[in-house]
């Protein structure tokens, strides 16, 4: 097991009938003027979380602005406006309400504010710091997937550049989130499913980053991945059990808050990479994409480190007969059974894309990076394009 150390700000509030707090968790800390930051759709109006926030701002005195129009592959745009909005009127905090996509746009802005200097994309560019303080994150979850709620990275894609970038910075650390699972009851099944997806995968990328002597963290993971398929499923038959919805939130929290790291790397990555660029180039949704690539990645680099695909066939899934590399594909394969029992494509042709559109999706991997990503095993064009073409049917 290697160092660490393991540090989360986030306060999590999490449970039924939470959304009363949220004004007083702000008002303790002395703000007044906030910016709702809204998903796109109806969902949270006809449910009701927005009069449930709202009546909690006003309870505790806090006025607000909305920025709506949020929407899944958050776009940089919308940070734009948010920042000028924030700006203009003068605002403290930021209260993302929705999903991934609310928050990483939320935590963007926040950045955004700060970085007086310049555009907001120097950040995601690299080529500037994010500021030590930044305005606080105050946020109201109402689906489980992406575990924005409880870490500090941001992804939003630049719809002029064609481009899906990620910022990680502690100053993006939520400084409250609230969990409430019955709030996500309504959601739609397929979200639901892509929740499930999203979380497996993001266990998926520490679960693989080749670290060894870490039985403990396998473990965790694999415990994990065992609870989002479970939990998944149930939904899916009965999206009100609230036990189901509370296991499967808190799972997507863990499996991207950092704790999966401990004793380990910073995990691999390179799926999310490819799937970033089919979400830039053709408005994939992220659990889609991360369907797709993520069993071909593991066919393509099982051969080279076949114990460790074995033991997840095993452990996850109970496949123990044949070789390891044997068993190491039985269980992809039982992984990709697993993302198509929840209704999730595992093909690049079931997205309508085909051989001929793969070199761009390489190429869009690659844009201003020169050096090979992934850490398992690194990844060239010729890899990214070799597994892709695995990814196919």
């Amino acid at each position: 097991m290697n160092n660490f150390t393991y540090w989360n700000p986030t306060k999590i509030i999490f449970g039924r009938d939470i959304l009363k707090n949220l004004g007083e968790e702000m008002a303790l800390r002395g703000i007044s003027r906030v910016l709702l930051v809204l998903y796109g759709e109806d969902f949270i109006f006809e449910s009701g979380i927005y009069h449930r926030v709202t009546s909690s701002l006003e309870k505790a005195n806090i006025a607000w602005e909305e920025l709506r129009g949020i929407r899944p592959n958050p776009l940089l745009g919308k940070v734009r406006e948010g920042i000028r909005l924030f700006r203009e009127e003068k605002l403290e905090a930021l209260v993302p309400l929705g999903g991934g996509s609310v928050y990483d746009t939320a935590k963007a802005i926040a950045a955004g504010v700060a970085y007086a200097p310049g555009d907001v994309w120097d950040l995601f560019e690299g080529t500037a710091p994010v500021p030590e303080k930044t305005p606080p994150l105050f946020g109201v979850l109402t689906t489980s997937a992406t575990g924005t709620e409880m870490n500090c990275s941001a992804v939003i894609t630049n719809e002029e550049k064609n481009l899906k970038w990620a910022l990680e910075d502690e100053a993006l650390y939520p400084a409250v989130s609230m969990v409430d699972p019955s709030l996500q009851s309504t959601v739609p099944p397929r979200q639901t499913a892509r929740g499930a997806i999203d979380t497996i995968a993001h266990t998926l990328e520490a679960y693989f980053d080749g670290t060894r002597g870490v039985q403990l963290m396998q473990e965790y993971g694999e415990s994990l991945v065992r609870s989002a398929l479970r939990n998944g499923k149930i939904l899916l038959e009965d999206p009100e059990n609230y036990d189901a919805r509370a296991e499967l939130a808190w799972t997507s929290t863990l499996a991207l808050n950092g704790s999966t790291y401990a004793g380990k790397s910073t995990g691999d990555w390179a799926s999310h990479e490819i799937a970033h660029s089919l979400g830039a180039l053709y408005d994939v949704p992220h659990a889609t994409g991360l369907a797709v690539v993520m069993p071909a990645w593991m066919r393509y680099v099982c051969p080279e480190h076949p114990d460790l695909f074995a033991r997840f066939a095993e452990k996850v899934f109970g496949i123990s007969e044949g070789t390891e590399e044997e068993r190491g594909m039985a269980g992809i394969e039982a992984l990709k059974k697993a993302f198509l029992e929840l209704g999730e494509p595992v093909a690049l042709n079931d997205l309508g894309l085909g051989k001929e559109d793969i070199p761009g999706i390489v190429k869009n991997c690659f844009a201003q990076r020169k050096e090979p990503f992934g850490r398992l095993k690194p990844l060239y064009p010729e890899d990214v394009q070799a597994l892709l073409e695995l990814a196919l049917a």
